[in-house]
This record gives C-alpha cells, structure tokens and sequence, in this order.
C-alpha cells in the first residue's frame, strides 16, 4: 500500500446503479473523466417482429469506478448512481488485481454471461489463459467446463467456459 493519505489513492469500487441506467452513467462519467469499468456481454433478444443482438450488462445494477476516496462525489453526484458499495458505511475498495485481469480477460474475447451468485461447490483457480488467477466455482454444462466467477462484495457472479487443462482445484 503507497504511503500518505489512503484517502487519496485512487482504487477501484463497486458503484451500485440504478437499473437500466449502466449505459447513460457510464457516459456520464466519461464526460467527468473518471476511470470506470462497465463489463458488457452480447446478447440476443426476440421481440414480436425482430431478433437483435444487444450488448447488456454483465454485472446488472453495477459497474466499477477508480477514484480516490476523497473525490468520490464526482461519482456519487452523477445522476443514476444510487451509491458505493459500503460495509459499516464506509465504501470498500476492490482487489486491483481481480478488476484488471478481468478486463484483460474480457477484452480478449472470453465468452462470458450473468449467472446466479453462487457461495458453495468446487473452488478453482484458472491457472493459465486470459482469465488467469482468478478463482471460481467449478460447474459442467454439457461437453464443456464452465466456472462460476464471483464479485463477493456485490454479490454477483458470471460464468465463463474454460478447457479442464486452465483449471486447478484449491
């Protein structure tokens, strides 16, 4: 941890959104110049006279944000933004290491989806690949691996498949 006022570094936390507003806040703190994060997934919808490919969010409800505690209200001030997620009404910040290996992972092209958060089953670390390090919940989905990769802090998980040769059970 640097040394000086932990108030000033900036680190990553999990911003709880209004629903259906990740997009517009997102915008929003681009024009502010904040550093976020908002993972999306591509999806198809069916409506009565089309099928379209949409881009969700992969954490509904959340997306992350890197500021100094201390400047927190450039986030909280943006409309959409219902607050951060606290324990004991202090935000709590995020593992730097996890955010960033699952951008990379995910700006690398790894399928992933929302899956229900999940606290039991079979802990796995992926140990190689783009998801590498990160730690989950072993699944099987027909032919094919799938882990369960949770955000304990906002309670939400996604599931990515990974060939049995990236894992390694903890």
């Amino acid at each position: 941890m640097p040394t000086g006022n932990v108030r000033l570094v900036a680190r990553w936390y999990a911003a709880h959104i209004r629903s259906r507003h990740e997009k517009k806040v997102a915008d929003q703190l681009a024009g502010k110049d904040v550093n976020f994060f908002l993972p999306l997934y591509t999806a198809q919808h069916r409506w009565k006279d089309r099928l379209a490919r949409v881009e969700l969010p992969l954490f509904p409800g959340y997306m992350f944000v890197q500021i100094p505690l201390a400047e927190r209200l450039r986030v909280l001030e943006v409309p959409g933004v219902v607050r951060l997620v606290s324990a004991g009404g202090e935000p709590v910040p995020l593992d730097e290491g996890e955010i960033n290996i699952l951008r990379h992972g995910l700006t690398n092209k790894v399928i992933a989806e929302p899956y229900p958060y999940l606290k039991v089953g079979d802990r796995v670390r992926i140990k190689s690949g783009s998801l590498a390090g990160l730690e989950g919940i072993l699944l099987r989905k027909k032919d094919t691996l799938r882990v369960v990769i949770s955000v304990d802090l906002i309670m939400r998980s996604i599931a990515v498949d990974v060939p049995a040769a990236d894992l390694e059970v903890l």
